[in-house]
C-alpha cells in the first residue's frame, strides 16, 4: 500500500471512528446506560463477528439491538426462537409456485444485515444448527445451491441465564462461532429511576422514530479496513497466546480456549484499540476484551461449579497470573 493510499484509508477511518463514536449518544435516546454492551456490539460489527447477549428478561436486550440497527441504517429482522421453530423458518425454503409449476426459493429472516435470534436456547439443536453455516460461511445451502447472505451479516442472539426449563444448551461448536458473549446487567438505582422517568413522560419502546441514522454500513467497512491495519507487537501476540493456553491447563476448567478463540481475542482487541484512537494494541486492550471474548469458550469442571467458581472468575485469575509484556 503506497503513501497516498495509506493516507486515504486513514482519513476514511477517522471519519468512520467519529461516526461510530456518536452511536452511544443515539442509542442512549432509547436505552439508559449499557454503554459497555453497546461498545461490545460495535466491536463485533467491526470484526464481522456474532454476539451472544445474556441477561434476565426486561433489561432491554432486544430494544438495544433494534435501536443499534436503526442508528446504523442496517436491515434488521427478529426471530423469536421457540421449541416448534423449524430450520426452514430461519434460513428459508423452496416453495412450489403453481403458476410457473416450479419451485422457487423464499428467503428466510437470516437474509438481513442484523438478525436478532431472541431466546436462542429455547429452540432444539436442529434449528440452532441451521444457523451454523450462516454464521461461519455467511451463506445458506438449500438443495445443493449456496446463496450468499448480505454484507454485513451479524447474528445477535439472546438467552436468559436464570431459566432453564424448556431450554436447550447451545453446543460448544456453535458457542465458538460467537465472537463475544456480553452480559447485560440490571441497571443501578439512578439509571432505573431514569428509565421510569422516560416511561412516565410517554416513552414507547416500540416507537424508534426518534432514532436517526448516524453511521452506515460504509462507515463499518471503512472502520474494519482501518482496524485491520492496527499494529500488534510480537510480544502482545505472545501474550494473547499465553492467556489462551493457560485456560487449557487451568485445574478449574475441563475445556479451554481453542486457537479460534485466540484469533477472536486478537480481532476484538484490534477493534477496541482503533475505537480508542490508537494505532497499536496494548496488553490492557487484551485484558479488557478477554472476558467477553473467552467466557463462552471455556467450560468449568463440575467440582469447580459446586465450589462456586465462574468462568469470569477463572479468567480473572488467569489474567492475574500470566506475565504481562512490558
Amino acid at each position: 500500500m503506497n503513501t497516498e493510499e495509506t493516507t486515504r484509508v486513514a482519513a476514511r477511518g477517522d471519519s468512520a471512528r467519529e461516526a461510530l463514536g456518536t452511536l452511544r449518544a443515539e442509542v442512549a435516546k432509547a436505552v439508559v446506560g449499557q454503554d459497555s454492551v453497546v461498545t461490545g456490539l460495535v466491536i463485533a460489527l467491526l470484526c464481522r463477528g456474532h454476539v451472544l447477549l445474556e441477561g434476565v428478561p426486561g433489561v432491554a436486550k432486544t430494544l438495544m439491538v433494534r435501536t443499534l440497527s436503526s442508528a446504523l441504517a442496517l436491515d434488521f429482522k427478529r426471530v423469536q426462537f421457540t421449541p416448534d421453530l423449524m430450520p426452514g423458518d430461519v434460513t428459508g425454503s423452496l416453495i412450489y409456485d403453481a403458476k410457473t409449476a416450479e419451485f422457487e426459493f423464499r428467503e428466510g429472516p437470516v437474509f438481513t444485515n442484523l438478525m436478532l435470534a431472541d431466546e436462542i436456547n429455547r429452540t432444539p439443536p436442529k434449528t440452532q444448527a441451521a444457523l451454523l453455516e450462516a454464521m461461519e460461511e455467511r451463506q445458506v445451502s438449500v438443495e445443493g445451491a449456496a446463496r450468499k447472505l448480505p454484507d454485513p451479516f451479524i447474528v445477535c442472539a439472546t438467552q436468559n441465564p436464570v431459566e432453564y426449563e424448556g431450554t436447550y444448551q447451545l453446543p460448544e461448536a456453535q458457542l465458538d462461532r460467537f465472537l463475544l458473549k456480553l452480559t447485560v446487567p440490571l441497571p443501578p438505582r439512578d439509571q432505573e429511576i431514569a428509565v421510569l422517568e422516560r416511561h412516565a413522560r410517554g416513552f414507547d419502546p416500540r416507537d424508534l422514530s426518534d432514532i436517526k441514522p448516524v453511521a452506515t454500513a460504509e462507515d463499518l467497512a471503512a472502520g474494519r479496513e482501518a482496524a485491520a491495519g492496527v499494529h500488534v507487537a510480537p510480544e502482545v501476540l505472545g501474550y494473547i497466546v499465553d492467556v489462551c493456553r493457560a485456560t487449557r491447563h487451568s485445574p478449574s476448567l475441563q475445556l479451554g480456549v481453542s486457537p479460534r478463540g485466540a484469533t477472536a481475542l486478537l480481532a476484538a482487541s484490534r477493534a477496541w484499540a482503533w475505537l480508542s484512537g490508537r494505532p497499536y494494541v496494548t496488553p490492557d486492550d487484551v485484558k479488557a476484551l478477554a472476558r467477553p471474548a473467552l467466557r463462552h469458550r471455556v467450560q468449568l469442571r463440575p467440582e469447580a461449579e459446586l465450589e462456586g467458581a465462574t468462568a469470569d472468575g477463572v479468567l480473572d485469575g488467569i489474567l492475574a497470573s500470566v506475565p504481562v509484556p512490558r
